[in-house]
């Protein structure tokens, strides 16, 4: 059994800190007092709530800079991404602050009866398990609407970056949520079963693998528990005959290298039109080669590395197979010499399937050109996926694009000429392998309530 977990800096190989993994009193104790806060919480008034993660999001602002550091040393994110991300996450804790009892309000429903409604009540305490790639904002996104909601919060955060994990407890409580109401327990992911198992776990919320989605839903399916799941993505972007090249090739360069290439919702597969698909191959090469990777600390670097070197050796081993069984290496795909996890930005044509490039989710910064005879084959293409979190198309016929967005294509979300993104005002999450549920606007704090139905004869 693990007793510490190290953080280790991906960029220059040393170990940041050591951290000692809670024991099964620590865990017990942190379990009872998640659901003794949760009592007192649930009875909090809603616009008191809504109050705190205010005061949560203006702590996350005053203290930006540090936090984005953390997040840069322990997974190797540009550094100014690392700041947008917190932004990112104030800007939602404020809009659930501002929205949350208009959310959470009954609606009256007319039945005949003297009065009928459907009330929107807590269901207790919440399991978040949560990833390292956007370390802050999966969390806080999750945050939100559960405590919100009324409910309390465990947070089960990635091994690799148990600084950051702390750093937002120590933020939360700093800014005033009483004792107990968000706890983070230092644990790998070895001991996870008898936690979301016990009985002081209503509902479990999960960002990560599929694999991981998979392990986690069984257990949870087996003790009958609420579950949101936001795993993989091997997102298409659908680039039409008549599409706009240069915005095109400008929006998947940003979506495929944004976070280092590790996002679910980042721009993985790019099916082009066989009529421009060497003008768009020729752009993007040419921009994707101009892209510096290097110290994520540096501005001047688009890149920083991958958050762990197994992740990098996984994904050269995807892009060697893939090359091997007829991809064409058109640019990067190597592992550069020194220490740090870094991989170059990289293009793949010829991407058929069969191939990892085609069939699996590349979660770092290489991009997979598949060439489609005409539109159909390119909504067949993109539908081609054990995934279905997000997709984009380019295409200068808006009506045509929203049809095809809304009728043909298999995902969560679709943008039409811009990047897959999150955004606290709409809803998100996944369908197929992806998974389950939605996160983000008032759909997320419905997720994770009990919508009671109350009648009055």
């Amino acid at each position: 059994m693990e007793s510490f977990l190290n953080s280790i800096n991906p960029a220059t190989d040393q170990e940041i800190k050591t951290y000692p993994v809670d024991s099964e009193e620590e865990v017990s104790l942190k379990l009872e007092k998640a659901q003794s806060a949760y009592l007192k919480w649930r009875k909090t008034a809603v616009q008191e709530r809504a109050e705190m993660l205010r005061k949560i999001a203006q702590a996350l602002t005053e203290k930006r800079e540090t936090l984005a550091q953390c997040a840069t040393l322990e997974m190797g994110k540009p550094y100014e991404q690392s700041l947008s991300e917190i932004d990112k996450c104030a800007l939602t804790l404020n809009f659930y602050s501002e929205n949350g009892t208009k959310m959470l309000s009954s609606e009256l429903v007319e039945t005949g009866a003297q009065k009928s409604l459907a009330a929107f009540q807590p269901l207790g305490v919440v399991l978040a398990i949560m990833p390292w790639n956007f370390p802050y904002w999966q969390v806080f996104r999750a945050m939100g609407p559960i405590l919100l909601a009324g409910n309390t919060m465990l947070l089960k955060h990635a091994s690799n970056v148990s600084g950051c994990a702390l750093f937002i407890e120590k933020i939360i409580r700093e800014a005033g949520l009483p004792d107990a109401v968000f706890q983070t327990l230092i644990l790998p992911s070895s001991r996870m079963e008898p936690i979301i198992a016990h009985q002081h776990i209503q509902a479990i919320t999960l960002t990560g693998s599929t694999s991981a989605g998979g392990k986690v839903a069984a257990i949870a399916a087996a003790n009958i528990k609420k579950q949101v799941l936001e795993l993989g993505g091997s997102d298409p972007y659908l680039v039409l005959a008549d599409a706009d090249i240069d915005l095109a090739v400008s929006v998947c360069v940003n979506s495929r290298l944004i976070n280092s290439g590790q996002s679910c919702i980042a721009a993985k597969r790019f099916i082009v039109d066989k009529k421009v698909i060497a003008t768009f191959t020729e752009k993007m090469v040419a921009s994707m080669k101009e892209k510096r990777f290097g110290d994520p600390m540096d501005p001047s670097n688009h890149l920083g590395p991958l958050a762990r070197k197994d992740l990098r050796d996984q994904l050269h081993h995807q892009v060697e197979k893939s090359i091997a069984l007829g991809a064409r290496l058109l640019c990067g795909g190597y592992i550069p010499e020194g220490t740090g996890a870094f991989y170059p930005p990289t293009v793949l044509s010829h991407i058929k399937k069969g191939m990892p490039a085609y069939d699996e989710e590349l979660f770092g910064p290489v991009a997979a050109i598949i060439e489609a005879e005409d539109e159909q084959e390119a909504i067949r293409l993109a539908n081609d996926s054990i995934y279905g979190l997000g997709a984009a198309i380019f295409s200068k016929n808006i009506k045509k694009a929203e049809e095809i967005a809304i009728n043909d294509i298999e995902a969560g979300s679709v943008f039409i000429n811009e990047m897959v993104s999150s955004n606290y005002q709409l809803p998100f999450g996944g369908i197929k392998q992806s998974g389950y549920g939605r996160e983000l606007s008032y759909f997320a704090v419905r997720e994770f309530s009990n919508i009671k139905t109350v009648l009055i004869h």
